[in-house]
């Protein structure tokens, strides 16, 4: 039975954090004993890090990772590193702002041996027209510079092997900032087993920004 991290990085997410938990962590139901729900909280100055504490007591397959550094793009580096180190099966990465829906992971889950990475393609957004726009930037630009045609570079809905994202992972310093943009840029230009799939992509509900 395969093993799954769900892993997400979090900062001042107090309105949102245990709705988030508590619409996850159903999605580790049928997979190995040692899938985990890993949430990494390093900073906030809220309450995020004790509504997790809290949320341990009734889920005990959620785990905290306090000693990241501060930023999105580092945790988000910890945390795969985290799954690597624990010799995960897959690992998938969303945030914990409530903008992902849960019910959309079954079928990227049910892909996983056809593909070492499965992608998500924002193709409607409902959190901006910038946002927006600064994707379809970000896409631009990896096309000039790298010759790669992705829809969606940045997306937090991906299941990716572990196997295959430890190849890339370590390209990158500790301390990087967009991890995501550059790992999709790996799979796809190193020709890797890769697809998008249309996930929906909700409007921010309060929380904090990363700096």
């Amino acid at each position: 039975m395969d093993s799954l991290y769900i892993v997400m990085p979090a900062y001042n997410e107090e309105q949102n954090i245990e709705n988030v938990v508590k619409a996850w962590y159903p999605v580790l139901e049928g997979k190995s004993e040692n899938s985990r729900l890993v949430v990494a909280d390093s900073g906030s100055d809220d309450q995020t890090h004790d509504i997790l504490t809290r949320l341990q007591a009734k889920y005990p397959q959620l785990e905290i990772l306090s000693n990241t550094e501060k930023q999105h793009g580092p945790k988000v580096i910890a945390l795969y590193n985290y799954a690597i180190c624990n010799q995960i099966d897959y690992v998938f990465q969303t945030d914990s702002d409530g903008q992902t829906n849960p019910k959309e992971f079954d079928a990227f889950w049910d892909m996983r041996s056809q593909y070492e990475g499965i992608f998500g393609n924002r193709t409607k957004r409902e959190d901006g027209r910038l946002r927006a726009f600064v994707e379809q930037v970000v896409c631009f630009l990896l096309q000039i510079y790298f010759g790669v045609n992705v829809p969606d570079a940045n997306a937090p809905f991906r299941l990716m092997n572990v196997e295959t994202l430890k190849k890339y992972l370590y390209e990158m310093s500790s301390d990087y900032d967009l991890p995501n943009i550059m790992l999709t840029t790996y799979f796809v230009y190193y020709k890797e087993r890769y697809t998008f799939r249309t996930i929906t992509f909700k409007p921010r509900r309060g929380g904090g920004k990363f700096y």
